[in-house]
């Protein structure tokens, strides 16, 4: 469920995630030639960037290097994608800088695109689109740092939190449950890897917060394992958290399938200290600036869960990489 607008690295990520889309969509609409009539195609040619004016460089930081190492740590993942520098000028705020990029790809089927931010005076953060973004040749050291420090939701596969992949999701999002078949298919094929899921109860959803409840006592009570097996049966039944009395049944019947007690974990449920859990697991999502569920956060670096599977194996492969660890 989006919250306020897409947080997947800003602008910047959206036109890297979603130009392979677009473009794949654009050729589906161009009909085929007949095959007897089709001259050969000429091979592809990577895109042709303009000449670099010197001028467009007044500003004293960032410097090209860092902003290119910036650039892989974010893009990198897609072996298609190039760009180039355009300008990094300054602006009429001191210490803000803005940089202009000049994007494509290596088949030159897409046209250069022209993508800007505005770098702030810590030279750590970036403006860009109607978001405050990490920057740097490390983008995503402070929130990994800050994840393995205060994620604290049942997880399953490694107990280390070298690769740590992180759901924050609702119980009432229909988009979550719809996510839930990408991240046990991801839960399969990196079993080097850690998830956890990060309960974020969103207050458009009236039964979301009940839900984290029940989950928090029924991991407390019963662990990983039984937190899984009840999150299964919430997803399935979420139909049934539309209304109160749908979403006691629905939540008692999740927790017998985990092998607890109903009453039990509805009455840890209403406790004090489940409620002050609670708190701090929406804390958390806010203290990230997580604004929609379901997302994911790898190793620090934010993806929205439902992207397509094959683009998050891409990124995850990618980012282990870059931080020296093992993925599969």
């Amino acid at each position: 469920m989006i919250r306020l607008s897409i947080r997947f690295a800003g602008a910047l990520a959206l036109v890297a995630l979603f130009l392979p889309v677009l473009q794949a969509a654009a050729q589906q609409d161009v009909p085929a030639a007949p095959a007897a009539q089709a001259p050969a195609a000429p091979a592809p040619a990577a895109p042709v960037f303009p000449k670099i004016d010197p001028a467009n460089f007044t500003a004293s930081s960032p410097d090209k290097d860092t902003v290119n190492a910036f650039m892989q740590a974010s893009w990198g993942y897609d072996e298609t994608r190039v760009w180039e520098i355009w300008a990094i000028q300054k602006t009429e705020v001191d210490g803000i800088s803005k940089v202009t990029l000049l994007v494509g790809d290596k088949t030159g089927k897409q046209k250069l695109i022209p993508v800007q931010f505005y770098v702030l005076p810590d030279n750590k953060h970036i403006f860009a689109g109607d978001e405050i973004l990490p920057f740097g040749a490390n983008p995503f050291a402070e929130e990994r740092a800050l994840v393995q420090q205060r994620v604290d939701g049942p997880y399953r596969g490694s107990a280390s939190k070298d690769l740590e992949i992180v759901e924050f999701a609702d119980f009432q999002c229909p988009h979550c449950k719809s996510a839930q078949a990408n991240m046990d298919k991801l839960a399969a094929d990196f079993p080097k890897a850690r998830f956890v899921f990060q309960n974020f109860p969103l207050p458009m959803h009236p039964a979301a917060a009940s839900a984290a409840a029940y989950g928090y006592c029924v991991t407390k009570q019963g662990g990983s394992t039984a937190f899984f097996t009840f999150a299964a049966a919430v997803f399935d039944g979420q139909d049934g958290l539309a209304n109160a009395d749908g979403a006691t049944l629905t939540l008692n019947s999740a927790v017998t399938k985990a092998g607890l007690d109903p009453a039990t974990i509805a009455t840890c449920a209403k406790a004090p200290a489940t409620h002050a859990a609670v708190d701090a697991m929406e804390k958390l999502a806010v203290d990230l600036r997580i604004n929609q569920t379901p997302t994911l956060l790898i190793n620090g670096r934010f993806v929205p869960a439902n992207t397509p599977y094959d683009t998050i194996k891409q990124i995850i492969l990618y980012q282990a990489k870059l931080d020296g660890v093992a993925a599969q």
